[in-house]
């Protein structure tokens, strides 16, 4: 839960960010795999079971800002009213991108091999592709009148969500010099959304 506004000023940060932030500074300092959750609760000046309030597991940690920015991928799927499947995983995706503060950006991606988070790495950004591809699937199959499981819902599911993903890559590792996030998505969509929506 966010800590409440401030009078005559900026909102604080909730506590989920200030743990995102402790854990990046420890992982930098002593690399992931010699971190506890302890550490980064003493951190970020809040209990440990506050840090389970907010992530189920030290992993979880590193991805705040990825799950901001695909959390809503299924309301967003759920409330379009684009008849057509791809366009309207189109406009999801570039809702969600659109949405995305562009002052948090995900430090597990550009500093992956700073912090030594390697296989975790892989482990825990797997398992949320995975969900956010079955989401689109599902709304495809939703859409097609087809099963999530067969070629079509699969094949839009696995190009559209390739595609905003790579945009996200691109987008953090250019550093200084990035631009708005939707920009990237929309670039990176625009050739796969007109390929898949001429079947």
């Amino acid at each position: 839960m966010d800590e409440p506004i401030r009078r005559g000023g900026r909102p604080r940060r909730s506590s989920a960010e200030v743990l995102a932030d402790a854990a990046a500074e420890l992982f930098l300092e002593q690399g992931y795999a010699r971190t506890t959750v302890d550490q980064i609760a003493v951190r970020a000046g809040v209990s440990r079971a506050t840090f389970f309030n907010y992530f189920p597991a030290k992993s979880d940690v590193m991805w705040l800002e990825l799950d901001a920015a695909v959390g809503s991928l299924p309301q967003l799927l759920a409330a379009s009213t684009e008849t057509s499947a791809v366009r309207a995983v189109e406009g999801a995706l570039l809702a969600a991108a659109r949405a995305h503060d562009p002052d948090r950006v995900p430090w597990a991606i550009a500093q992956a091999e700073v912090m030594g988070i390697g296989q975790e790495l892989v482990a825990s950004v797997a398992a949320r592709v995975t969900a956010q591809h079955a989401a689109v699937a599902a709304d495809v199959a939703r859409r097609t009148g087809e099963y999530a499981g067969a070629l079509w819902p699969q094949t839009v599911a696995g190009a559209m969500l390739g595609a905003a993903a790579a945009a996200f890559g691109v987008w953090v590792t250019d550093g200084v010099s990035r631009r708005p996030l939707v920009e990237y998505v929309a670039a990176a969509l625009t050739p796969v959304v007109a390929g898949l929506d001429a079947r």
